[in-house]
C-alpha cells in the first residue's frame, strides 16, 4: 500500500478500524464512524457501504452523500456500477464514471456532482456480502496501491457483517434459495446418472480476526502451518490412487510443486508484515489470486490457480485446525456442490459415499475431473448460479451424459427421472449381458466396435465394456496434465503400460493435438487465435516443432518393443503434410535400427481425415497410408464452416444430412476400392441412429466413448444391413436438410434397437 493511499500506514489504519469495530454502542454508528474514518485515510469525499439484504444492495453508511439515502437507497445485483461490482465480485476504478454505460446515479443520494468512483466487494466466505464505494468530485485518477487499499478495508469491513450487525440487521450477508425446483444447464465433465443429497464444499474458513497483536507470533504460526501443509500434499503422493506414471500421480505432483512454491509463501510473509494475523494474510493472497484467475482466459493457467485455491483452503485449516474438513460423516449418496476443487480436496471424501460432483466452473481436462474420472464419479461443470440455486441438504439428481443438474426435483420430474433411472439400470444389464457377444448384425457382417481413450482410467473400460480395441488413444492429456514437457523414458513408461493393460486388443495412437485451445504451459506461446480450431494445432504445430513429434514417436517405438504400433497423424489437410510427418516417423526407426534397439512386430501408420481438403486428395494419400480414421467432430465443423462449440449453431447443422453422407460414402469408397482400412471415431459413432448410419454407407469400424459401447453393440445385432444399405441409396441426393428422421422410421420399422 502506497503511503500517498495511506497516509497514517497500513498498520495503523488496520489498528484504528479494529478499535472501532470493537468499541461499544450500536452496530450502525460504527458503520457511520467506518466511513468517516476510511473517507479520511484514502482522501476520499465520498465513501459510503452497500451491503447485501434479501438479494439486494442496501446503502448502509455514507459520508459525503445525502444521509437520508441510508437504508432507502437499494440497487439490484448488476444494477448500476455498485451492482455490477457485486455481480463480477471484482474492483472497479474509474476516473470518469458517469461516461461507463451501466452508471446509475439515485438523485437521493446526492451524487450527481461526483465524477470518479472506485469500489470493490466486500466478501466473506468467499462470496460477496456488499460493496465499499469511494467517489471524488475530479477525475482522479486510482491507483492500484489504492484499489489495493481498499481490498484490504473490505475484508475487515466483512468482520462486522458476520458479526454484530447481523443480530441488528436480520437477513445481511445472508444467501439462500427460493426453495423451487430448477434445472441447471452445465457441461459433462464425466458421465453417468446419480441422484443423492447435496454436500457443500466449504473449505473456506471465514476469518473473525486480521490484524496481528504480534507480527513475530503470527510469522512462526505461518511458518509451522506451511511446514505440515507440505508434509500433508508429500504424503497424498503415496495415496494408492497415485500409481507410478498414472495422470493421478502427475497431477499431484504438479500439486506438490505448488506446495513449495517460494513466491506464494513470500506473498504469504509479506502479509503478515503489513500487519495482517496468518489467518487474514492467507485470506489476502486468496483475494489477489481470484482477481487474477477473472482476467485470466487460458483454461490451463486458470487450472493451475484453482490448485493454488486448494492449497490455501487446506492452510488455513492447519491454522484454524480444521483438519477435518470435510466432514467425515457425509451421507450415503452424497452429490458434492463446489464452486470448484483441487484434486486433492476430492480425496479428503469417502470417495464410496459421493454419488456425483457438480461444479461451478470446471473444464474436461481440469484436474478434478480427471481424478474424479479415474474414480468413476459423474461430474458436471459449468453450472451457473449453482451456490446460489443449492442448499446442503437438498435433494438433487446429475445427468452426467448430458450436462444437467435438477435442484430440489418436482414430483414429476422425480417420477420421471427414477423411471429413467430404472431403465438405465434395464439396459445396462442387457449391455453387459452382450458384452463378450460378438458385434454382428443379423445378417452377418462384423462392425469393429472401439474405445476412444485418452487416459490411463479409460483402460478398464476396454474388459468392462467388451470393446474390441482403441480405435483413438489421445496421447495430448498426459502433456496437459503436467507441468513440465515429459521426457522420453517417462512418455515410454506411459505407453508402455497403455499397451500393457489393452492386451492382446489394438490400440492406435493419436499424435499431439495441442496448441489452438489446447496449451501447454511449456511451449513458447503466441498471441490468442481468433478461430484456434483452425490454427496452429495438431500436426502444424508438430511439423514446426519436429523435435516434439520425434521426441513422442521415439517413445511409441521403445515402448511398443516386440508388439504391433499403430500411429496416426491429426489435422492433415495435405498430402505434403503427411508426407512430411512420415518421413519424421521413418528417421526415428532408422535410428532405433542404428542403435540395435528391438523394433515393434509390426509398424502401421494413417491419418485421420478431419479437414474436407484431403478428401479430394485421397488418390495421391491412400497409396502412402495403412489406415485412414474419419474424425467426424472437425469434418463436419469444417464441412459445414459451423463451430460445433457455438450453442447457436448446435442444431443448425446434421452429419445425417444428405451432403455429409454422400461426403463420407465416397471416403469410404475410395478406401475400399484402395484396399485401405477405414473408421471412424467422433461423437456421431456413439449415438445409435448416427452410427446406424455410418454402417450403412459401408464402414465396418467405429470408435467411440465407453458408455456408448452397448448401444450400438445392440443396434448392431438388431440390423439387417443390406436392408438398410438399400433404403439409404435412394436419400444420398435428397435436398432435404437432414435424414434423421427418415432413418429413425426406418429404426422403429424394422425393429432396430436405437
Amino acid at each position: 500500500m502506497s503511503a500517498a493511499a495511506l497516509p497514517s500506514g497500513p498498520r495503523i489504519l488496520l489498528r484504528r478500524l479494529r478499535e472501532v469495530m470493537a468499541g461499544g454502542g450500536a452496530a450502525q454508528d460504527r458503520m457511520d464512524q467506518l466511513v468517516t474514518t476510511i473517507a479520511a485515510n484514502m482522501v476520499a469525499e465520498v465513501c459510503s457501504i452497500y451491503l447485501l439484504r434479501d438479494g439486494v444492495l442496501e446503502l448502509f453508511a455514507t459520508e459525503g452523500l445525502n444521509r437520508s439515502a441510508v437504508h432507502q437507497t437499494t440497487l439490484r445485483i448488476g444494477e448500476g456500477l455498485v451492482g455490477q461490482i457485486a455481480q463480477l465480485a471484482r474492483p472497479m476504478a474509474l476516473s470518469e464514471a458517469r461516461s461507463h454505460p451501466n452508471f446509475a446515479a439515485r438523485p437521493e443520494t446526492g451524487e450527481e456532482d461526483y465524477h470518479s468512483l472506485m469500489g470493490v466487494p466486500v466478501l466473506r466466505g468467499g462470496r460477496v456480502v456488499g460493496v465499499l464505494v469511494l467517489q471524488n468530485r475530479s477525475n482522479r485518477d486510482y491507483s492500484n496501491d489504492e484499489v489495493e487499499a481498499m481490498q484490504t478495508i473490505a475484508m475487515v469491513l466483512a468482520e462486522m457483517v458476520g458479526g454484530a450487525l447481523q443480530e441488528e440487521a436480520p437477513g445481511v450477508g445472508t444467501f439462500g434459495t427460493d426453495g423451487l425446483p430448477r434445472r441447471l444447464a452445465g457441461l459433462s465433465l464425466n458421465e453417468g446418472l446419480a441422484r443423492g443429497t447435496a454436500v457443500l464444499h466449504e473449505p473456506r474458513i471465514v476469518v473473525e480476526r486480521h490484524v496481528a497483536d504480534d507480527i513475530e507470533l503470527e510469522s512462526e504460526r505461518l511458518t509451522k502451518a506451511l511446514d505440515e501443509l507440505r508434509v500433508q500434499v508429500d504424503g497424498m503422493l503415496q495415496a494408492a490412487i497415485a500409481e507410478p506414471g498414472g495422470e493421478s500421480r502427475d497431477i499431484l505432483e504438479t500439486y506438490r510443486m505448488f506446495a513449495h512454491d517460494k513466491g506464494w509463501m513470500a506473498r504469504l510473509q509479506d502479509a503478515v508484515q503489513g500487519g495482517f494475523t496468518a489467518e487474514a494474510a492467507v485470506e489476502r493472497v486468496q483475494v489477489e489470486n481470484r482477481a487474477r484467475m477473472s482476467e485470466i482466459s487460458d483454461a490451463y493457467l486458470r487450472e493451475r490457480l484453482h490448485d493454488l485455491e486448494d492449497l490455501s483452503n487446506r492452510l488455513m485449516r492447519h491454522l484454524t485446525h480444521g483438519g477435518q474438513m470435510p466432514d467425515p460423516d457425509l451421507p450415503e449418496h452424497a452429490v458434492v456442490v463446489a464452486w470448484n476443487m483441487g484434486p486433492a480436496e476430492l480425496l479428503d471424501y469417502d470417495v464410496d459415499r459421493i454419488a456425483a460432483l457438480v461444479l461451478e466452473e470446471g473444464s474436461p481436462t481440469s484436474h478434478v475431473a480427471i481424478v474424479a474420472r479415474a474414480l468413476q464419479i459423474p461430474v458436471v461443470g459449468r453450472l451457473d448460479q449453482l451456490l446460489e440455486s443449492v442448499e446442503s441438504g437438498d435433494d438433487l439428481v446429475v445427468d452426467g451424459d448430458n450436462g444437467q443438474l435438477f435442484v430440489r426435483p418436482a414430483a414429476d420430474a422425480l417420477k420421471a427421472f427414477v423411471a429413467n433411472l430404472e431403465m438405465r439400470q434395464a439396459k445396462a444389464a442387457q449391455y453387459a449381458a452382450l458384452r463378450d457377444q460378438p458385434s454382428i448384425s443379423k445378417d452377418g457382417t462384423r462392425i469393429q466396435l472401439n474405445l476412444n481413450a485418452g487416459l490411463l482410467a479409460d483402460l478398464p473400460h476396454l474388459a468392462g465394456t467388451g470393446a474390441d480395441g482403441i480405435g483413438l488413444y489421445r496421447t495430448e492429456l498426459h502433456f496437459m496434465v503436467r507441468a513440465t514437457l515429459p521426457t522420453v523414458s517417462m512418455q515410454t513408461e506411459f505407453y508402455s503400460r497403455i499397451l500393457d493393460q489393452a492386451g492382446e486388443r489394438p490400440v492406435v495412437f493419436r499424435t499431439l493435438d495441442v496448441g489452438g485451445d489446447k496449451i501447454l504451459p511449456y511451449l513458447a506461446r503466441h498471441d490468442d487465435e481468433k478461430n484456434p480450431a483452425m490454427g496452429w494445432r495438431a500436426i502444424r504445430l508438430s511439423l514446426d516443432r519436429p523435435v516434439l513429434l520425434r521426441m513422442q514417436i521415439r517413445a511409441l517405438l521403445k515402448a511398443a518393443v516386440g508388439r504391433p504400433l499403430a500411429v496416426m497423424f491429426p489435422m492433415i489437410a495435405e498430402v505434403a503434410e503427411f508426407k512430411a510427418a512420415r518421413a519424421l516417423l521413418d528417421r526415428e526407426v532408422d535410428r532405433q535400427n542404428r542403435m540395435g534397439e528391438q523394433a515393434p512386430s509390426s509398424l502401421s501408420v494413417g491419418t485421420m481425415l478431419e479437414v474436407p481438403s484431403l478428401a479430394w486428395q485421397l488418390p495421391a494419400l491412400l497409396p502412402l497410408v495403412d489406415f485412414v480414421s474419419i474424425g467426424s467432430n472437425d469434418l463436419m465443423q469444417f464441412l459445414f464452416a459451423s463451430d460445433r462449440g457455438n450453442p447457436r449453431l448446435a442444431n443448425r447443422y446434421d452429419e445425417l444430412s444428405p451432403s455429409a453422407l454422400s461426403l463420407m460414402r465416397d471416403i469410404v469408397r475410395r478406401c475400399d476400392e484402395a484396399n485401405v482400412p477405414v473408421s471412424l471415431c467422433g461423437e456421431a459413432a456413439g449415438r445409435p441412429v448416427d452410427a446406424m448410419a455410418m454402417i450403412g454407407l459401408g464402414l465396418r469400424s467405429i470408435s467411440m466413448g465407453a458408455a456408448s459401447i452397448g448401444a450400438v453393440k445392440m443396434m448392431v445385432r438388431s440390423l439387417d444391413l443390406p436392408l438398410l444399405q438399400t433404403f439409404m441409396e435412394g436419400f444420398y441426393d435428397s435436398p432435404e436438410h437432414s435424414l434423421r428422421k427418415a432413418l429413425m422410421k426406418f429404426a422403429e420399422d424394422h425393429n432396430v434397437a436405437i
